[in-house]
Order: C-alpha cells, then structure tokens, then sequence
C-alpha cells in the first residue's frame, strides 16, 4: 500500500503512468464494492441455506476483488527483492482462508483495499496540483505569420513569433508585450494576487490570464522551456523525491517486514509446540498479530504529508524541488541574503535630489531628464522615469553627446547642460559648500550622485541607489524572531552593502566577496552555527546555492542557472514567501512527527491487543487501515490550511506556526 502512494509521484510524467493511474482510479472502487457485495451475500446465502459451492464461489471472488491490487503490488515488489506491508496483508488472508476463516480474510481484504481507494483518494488532492498547472496552458494560440493570423498548437510557437492574446485567454508563452496594454492575472505563475498592468516592453508569462485589453506578445523561448513549464517540472521532480527521514523509513520498512514474517512464524510454531496454545487458535492469532504489526501508516506518514504540502505550496509560488528541501527548511539556523536582485529592486532609482540656491525643481529634473532622454544608461533610465512620474516630459535639444565616464552633454533652449560626476564638471566649476556637504553624506551612504549644470550654473545633485525591497525589512525581522541568523553575502563594495543592510535590519555583512568566497563562508557558518539557507538570484549565487542546505533562488528575475542549483524557486520574487516557507516547513515537519507517533502507538496497542486480549481479525484490520487514513488525512491538513496560513502576518509568531 505504502508502494503504491509512493509510485503514485513518480510515474507523473509517463503515458504508461497515466493509464495505470486511471485504470487503478476507474477499476479499484468498483471492485471494494464487488468484494463488499460477495461478503454479504456469502452471509445472506448462509443464513438462507445455501450450497458451499455457493459460498465458495463467492468467498473466491471476495479474494479476488478485495486482493488484486495488493497481490499485483506484493508481486511486483518481490520481483524487485523487496517486502512491503501488501505482501503481509495478503499472506494473512490466505492465511486465515487457511484455517477455515475465509470470510475474515475477505473482511482483511475488504478493509484493506477500501483504505487504499480512500488514501488514493486523499493523494489525488494533492496530485491535482500538477493537473490544474497543465490546464493553465491553452490548446492553441493565434501566431502572426506576416500579413496573416493563423491558430497554431502550442507546440508550434517558436521564440520570436508574435503571438495574439484577446480580453479572457490564457497567455500560451513568456514573452515582451510589443503592442497593446491590459492587466494581467498572474497569481498561478507568481502568487501575486492582484492583476499587475503590462505596458510595452512588459514580460509575460505562460499560464497568466489576459484580463481586458489586447496583446501583442513576442515569444522569448518555446513553449519547453517556459516559466510555466519549469514550474510544472521541477513540482513533478519534487513528488518523486524523498525526504532524509522518508528514504530511513523506507529502509526501515525493509527490515521490520523481514522481522514480522520471521516473528509470526515463530509464533505459528512455538506456542503449539510448547503446549501453550492448538495449532488451529494460534494461527488465527499469528494472522491477526501480521495484519496489526503492519507499518503501513508508519511508512506513509512522511511522504502524505511532504507530498501535500509541496503541492500547496507550489500554488502560492514556492517551488520545493523535493521533500528533503522542504524538512531542511524546518531546521534552519541561518539565512544568508545576496543583495542586488535579492534585498534590492536589482535597478536604480531616484532616492535624493538636492537643489542649488535659486533653483526650483522643476528646472533641476526637466534639464537633467532633456539630456538622459537621449541616453541608454541605466541611471539615465531611472532619471526620466523619475521626472515623469512628476508629468515632467523631456525637452527637445541639440548636439547631443555622451562620453564614457564623463557623463552627457546637449545644448537645452540654446544653453549646454551636462550631467555626470561631481568630479568632472568641478573642474570648470567650483561645487557650491552646501551641495558639496550634500554630496560627501549621499555618497556615504553608499549611493552614485550626479551633478547638473547649465552653463556656468551648478543646478544640483541627483542621487541613486539601487532600492530595497519593501518587502525585506518585515522579512529580516520575522527571522529574527524566530531566532535564525541573517548576514548579508554580496559582491558590492563595502559602503554601499552596509547602507542596503542598514535599512533592511542586517546585522552582518560580508562585502566585496567573489562567488567561491560566497561559498565559503556558508562552510564556515554550517561549521559553526548549523544548517544554512543562501538566497540568491545570479549566476554569480550559484556556488553559495549549491553549498548551502537550502539554496533558494528568485524565480522572476533569477539567472536560470541559479534556479537549476537551487533548492526552491521563488517565483514572482515576492520575499514574504520566504516566511511562508519557513512557517510550511515548519508545519509539515511537525505533521510527520505526529503522523508517526500515532502510528507508533497504534501498532503497539494492537500488538497488545492480539497477545493479551485476544483482538479479532476484523476489528484488527479497522485499527490498523483507519490508523492509515488518519494519518494521510492528517497529511492534507497542509492543502487545507495552507491558504489561512499563507495570509496570516506574522504577529506573535512564537509557536504559532
């Protein structure tokens, strides 16, 4: 049975899986009802006076109904020099058809392969996960080939084709908005819950669902290769993966069932022998004590649970790559942070604008955004940006020229205007006292400043940094109080890493590090303090993710060969999921430990009931099946609980996970 659960991740992505999970789907109910329905006709013919070929005719198709798929996965097992909990089920059936109690073994049976359908059931709640991502991508897409719009399969876009989104469609690829503009929901790909707007030069991704207006969109990979096509793997590749404490009970179960088959044959044998007990009495026992002394519940009470919760989880953008992640996680001790990309927007913006004596504002930023509208600097970017947002729209100019390191020139309503460092226009210019005094603490705290000038006229400085997400403060303190370190590893220069950690709350800071130093201090940190998780989004990131205990890259904007190294993927680069995560780890880690006392404890209370209170087959076989059943209920409470979770902020966070 365990076998089964555990089969049911890993055959995923196979036509041969597929028809073997609906053939189990479809046939598996029907035949719990068959066996059901010989069970009491078998007691109905009895009382009625039937004939034994009668009873015998149905006790057999009893067997045959409840024991199919139990004998076919013991048989499959035993080929693979395995035992498992379906061969104990079986041999105690046979057994106690053996001594005349046949109608017992087909309850066993019954019993048995009616908890499989239920577990079955309940697993499926999580394997719907993957079936609802492929149902985010349509069957076809309209492609502009020249003059012409034709409908293609999905699997005939190209990267670079243009492809046509209407008000309603899912988006069929990850690609540029070349023309058009609409909100788009993009909550199955990033778990952002509001529509986002995309403008021209907007990414989109496969699975996103066009909101109102029109797109044109041009295709940057195939539809192999997209957002939502990784997704879809990497939650695939983490149901078939065990966790550390799956792959020992996996093990386990290997020698307890050997020891079980062993135990019950000596208790078949030695008790008669000794004249203790008769052979007849004894055997019924030794049936009961295999069926109750069964790890079924033990063995699945990691992977129901691991198996929930990354489905789950892979519907609110978090994508553990395997179980073993995900109970890592729970055990953390250190989160180390890259900063550009991570920590930080990954883009300038505007942060500070001081103003020379006499000079308005509006004069400063239309002079400084006339000159960078003409230039491809990415700090030119965020100064027109800038200027917009305030409706300050460029004016045209003249003789326009950039010079490497020395900024930009142009001539503005018949005057030049430069815009670059302080430290080549001060040449021509002496920097006025305050904004020299301004331009000192800006540069202290670690951000690029600009000077503008018109002519023989300082107008002022604009300063630059690259932002921190909004989001990051609140996520460091939250760490915090759960007590796990957080230190900053970045490639940046010292003065500006500092600045970054100040206003997000990071104490330590590790600064002006190449990739492999990255990956050593994680070393030192597991050496010294315990498990370490490194969060990243560069292909520079790459050694510390595949170093550290959990490497968790950032799903938007990462490099793809951070997302392959790492652990989990963070789609959508929202880093209050980091905190779910943590709280999900947390959760599942503590499921499991429930899941396997309570089956711990079953099967000793049963064991005990057979040897002193001479428990029956029938009741037996509900203890131990209905022991199953909780525990991988217990395993969906991640499904159901998951979604509260995920909105809940953290305040109070101590024990409330």
């Amino acid at each position: 049975m365990a076998q089964n659960i555990a089969r049911l991740a890993t055959a995923e992505n196979t036509r041969e899986g597929t028809a073997h999970r609906f053939s189990q789907e479809w046939l598996a109910p029907k035949l719990v009802v068959v066996t059901l329905a010989a069970i009491v006709a078998s007691l109905v013919g009895e009382r009625l006076g039937a004939s034994q070929a009668v009873l015998l005719s149905l006790g057999i198709v009893a067997y045959l109904a409840g024991g199919f798929y139990g004998a076919k996965s013991a048989l499959e097992s035993l080929r693979a020099g395995a035992l498992d909990v379906d061969l104990l089920m079986v041999l105690a059936a046979l057994g106690a058809a053996f001594i005349g109690q046949w109608r017992e073994g087909a309850i066993l049976l019954f019993l048995f392969s009616l908890s499989n359908v239920l577990q079955d059931y309940a697993i499926d709640r999580s394997r719907r996960a993957i079936r609802d991502l492929f149902q985010l991508y349509p069957k076809t897409a309209k492609v502009k080939r020249g003059d012409s719009i034709e409908e293609l399969s999905i699997g005939e876009i190209k990267s670079g084709d243009i492809v046509l989104i209407e008000p309603g469609e899912r988006i069929p690829v990850d690609g540029l908005v070349i023309a058009g503009n609409s909100t788009v929901d993009e909550s199955p790909i990033t778990g952002e819950s509001m529509p986002v707007d995309k403008l021209i030069g907007d990414e989109v991704f496969a699975g996103a669902l066009n909101k109102q207006g029109i797109l044109d969109v041009r295709s940057l990979r195939s539809t192999e290769q997209t957002t939502l096509s990784r997704i879809i793997k990497l939650v695939e590749e983490a149901q078939g993966s065990k966790a550390p404490t799956e792959r020992f009970l996996y093990r386990f179960e290997q020698v307890y069932a050997k020891l079980i088959i062993f135990g019950v044959l000596l208790f078949i044998v030695l008790p008669p022998a000794l004249g203790l007990s008769d052979f007849h009495s004894n055997f019924y026992r030794a049936m009961v004590l295999m069926t109750v002394a069964s790890p079924c519940a033990l063995v699945i009470s990691v992977p129901s649970a691991f198996i929930s919760a990354i489905a789950a989880a892979a519907r609110r953008g978090l994508l553990f790559k395997g179980g073993a992640s995900l109970e890592k996680l729970a055990a953390v001790k250190v989160f180390a942070f890259d900063k550009t990309g991570t920590l930080t927007l990954g883009q300038p913006a505007v942060t500070d604008v001081v103003l020379a004596q006499g000079v308005t504002e509006e004069e400063l930023l239309r002079a400084a955004a006339s000159i960078e509208a003409r230039s491809e600097h990415p700090l030119a970017r965020a100064i027109v940006e800038y200027a917009a947002a305030r409706d300050l729209r460029p004016a045209p100019i003249q003789d326009f020229a950039a010079r490497p390191g020395q900024g930009v020139r142009a001539l503005l309503d018949g005057q030049e205007v430069q815009v670059g460092r302080v430290s080549q226009l001060r040449p021509r210019r002496p920097l006025p006292g305050r904004l020299d005094k301004a331009q000192r603490r800006l540069e202290g705290e670690g951000k690029t400043v600009a000077a503008v000038a018109r002519a023989d006229k300082w107008l002022g400085l604009i300063a630059l940094a690259d932002e921190a997400r909004g989001s990051a403060p609140g996520l460091v303190a939250d760490l915090k109080r759960l007590g796990i370190q957080v230190v900053m590893l970045t490639g940046d220069n010292r003065r500006v890493a500092e600045s970054i950690a100040a206003r997000v709350g990071i104490d330590q800071v590790y600064a002006e590090l190449l990739p492999q130093e990255k990956a050593q201090a994680l070393r030192r940190f597991q050496e010294e303090i315990g498990p370490v998780v490194m969060v990243g989004d560069g292909i520079n990131d790459a050694p510390a993710l595949a170093v550290a205990d959990v490497g968790i890259a950032m799903g938007g904007a990462g490099a793809d060969v951070a997302l392959e190294t790492s652990d989990v993927a963070l789609m959508g680069d929202r880093l209050q999921r980091l905190m779910d995560a943590v709280q999900l780890s947390r959760r599942a880690r503590r499921v499991v430990w429930q899941n396997i006392g309570f089956s711990l404890m079953v099967i000793v209370l049963l064991v005990l009931g057979v040897i002193f209170a001479q428990l029956s087959l029938p009741l037996g076989v509900l203890g131990h099946e209905g022991s199953t059943v909780i525990v991988v209920l217990n395993g969906l409470l991640s499904l159901l609980v998951l979604p509260e979770l995920l909105r809940r902020r953290m305040r109070g966070i101590g024990g409330n996970t």
